[in-house]
């Protein structure tokens, strides 16, 4: 699923039940993330859960950012995959510019999400941007 298909079945769904079900099943879409990475080094601080980023250069266009994430909780995981949804694929300064509140705005996260939930959102967000370096 791409980012405007997410955004089109969270209008469509009426029940915040069934959007968090669209988030954990976007969750189990991630691949699966090496245990060898779940390391404090990776880990993002400030989630009240597990979570855990690593960024790599695309081989074929090295100006690209390819990020994998993981988290030990589902409702946490899918929102991993929306964040990834957001930055994977991007450049450096593309990743920079990209402030995520519009998109969860879009979402209803911003109204939806305990502070913890959000506060962790915009924490791997901040990780995505530390790893995102121009240059």
């Amino acid at each position: 699923m791409n980012l405007p298909d997410l955004i089109d079945t969270f209008e469509l769904l009426d029940d915040w039940s069934e959007k968090y079900r669209t988030l954990i099943e976007l969750g189990r879409e991630l691949p699966p993330f090496p245990e060898d990475l779940k390391t404090a080094e990776n880990k993002v601080l400030g989630c009240q859960s597990q979570v855990w980023v690593v960024s790599e250069r695309d081989a074929e266009d090295p100006a690209i950012f390819r990020f994998r994430a993981d988290s030990d909780a589902h409702i946490v995981r899918g929102l991993v995959a929306l964040v990834l949804l957001m930055y994977d694929g991007k450049s450096a300064t593309e990743i920079q510019a990209l402030d995520p509140r519009e998109t969860f705005a879009a979402l209803g996260l911003d109204r939806h999400l305990s502070q913890g939930r959000t506060n962790g959102l915009l924490s791997m967000v901040g990780r995505i941007k530390r790893l995102a370096v121009v240059g």
